[in-house]
């Protein structure tokens, strides 16, 4: 099991320069777990690639479909205060603290790509190429 966040995920599901990495991680460990904010995100970055031309709109059911095929939407109840005091001391969003909050609270690696959340929680993340390396 790992955490994931977002971008790992459109990563996965649309094709991107980072899909063939984004695959192996799945080949590796395909339990992936998120807070489940992670579908307002996947959904606004749906909705920026209709509104740029990537995708058509007709295929945003199946593309939402196969990713909460791929993501298992944490039951734990995030801690509000935890959230806010993570974000406060990595300097991030509240949104990427809740991915930090899961992974610290699930005792996993965070797979991600986003180089603010690495530099702020080196010790609770992991690349993808890293994760891939067995650096876990």
């Amino acid at each position: 099991m790992i955490v994931v966040d977002t971008n790992l995920l459109v990563y996965l599901v649309l094709p991107t320069h980072h899909s063939q990495v984004a695959e192996s991680v799945w080949e590796k460990d395909d339990f992936w777990v998120a807070p489940e904010l992670v579908f307002s995100e996947f959904r606004n970055v749906l909705l920026g690639a209709v509104r740029r031309g990537n995708i058509d709109r007709v295929d945003i059911p199946a593309i939402l479909a196969q990713a909460r095929e791929v993501i298992r939407v944490s039951t734990e109840p995030i801690k509000d205060e935890s959230v806010i005091f993570l974000a406060l001391e990595g300097d991030l969003s509240a949104y990427d603290a809740e991915f930090v909050w899961l992974s610290r609270q699930a005792g996993v690696p965070l797979v991600t790509s986003d180089r603010k959340v690495r530099r702020s929680f080196p010790e609770t993340t992991l690349t993808p190429e890293e994760f891939l390396k067995g650096k876990n």
